[in-house]
């Protein structure tokens, strides 16, 4: 089984190119879905985030009370390093729970969607190869505001804590450009890529 990761900013359209793979007959592991399951109402990261940041950082429902945390973590950086300590380790274990599966089930494709790729320093290491969907830095802006409530200024501070363009372009093994396409033209576009790679 060969491991593609696939990596991209924020709003880069990286989702929807795992989507493409997945619908391609790879199994897709979604590191952010895991990340977001373990700080869901009853999620294995709760307590620890009730203990560690205290209960107000919990919703009404028990899940992680996400936009607290988000204007915390980009007002103390050591936040975000408690945050992680946290929720890493869950997300790691459930990579390697689901490659297995996907190896047991004779999956030729192991599509690890890991959005923080080149800040890990680990997992370009791990996978056979790496795929980048990038885009211009203001279409990312207009994507997030569009789906999500977040301001500009909020959108721009997570482009920053991300890696630059450039760093995750240099880790790349192919990138998807993905500005001004159609869905279909994204679609070709990376199946025709990842059939270059050889995997």
């Amino acid at each position: 089984m060969r491991r593609l990761g696939l990596t991209g900013g924020i709003g880069s359209g990286k989702s929807t190119v795992g989507k493409f793979l997945a619908d391609a007959g790879g199994a897709l592991v979604d590191a952010d879905a895991l990340s977001r399951a373990s700080t869901a109402s009853q999620g294995e990261a709760t307590s620890a985030v009730a203990q560690i940041f205290g209960p107000e950082f919990l919703d009404a429902h028990g899940a992680l009370d996400r936009a607290r945390m988000r204007s915390l973590v980009f007002s103390d950086l050591s936040a975000r390093a408690r945050l992680e300590a946290i929720v890493h380790p869950i997300v790691l274990r459930g990579i390697a729970e689901r490659a297995a599966a996907a190896r047991r089930a004779g999956a030729r494709l192991l599509v690890l969607d890991i959005p923080l790729l080149v800040e890990s320093g680990r997992w370009a290491r791990e996978v056979d190869a790496v795929l980048v969907v990038d885009c211009l830095e203001e279409t990312q802006i207009e994507r997030v505001m569009q789906r999500s409530a977040m301001t500009r200024e909020q959108v721009q501070s997570v482009i920053n804590a991300q890696a630059s363009r450039r760093q995750r372009r240099a880790v790349a093994d192919a990138v998807v450009f993905n500005n001004g396409l159609s869905l279909s033209e994204l679609e070709a576009k990376t199946l025709t890529l990842v059939q270059g790679l050889a995997l």
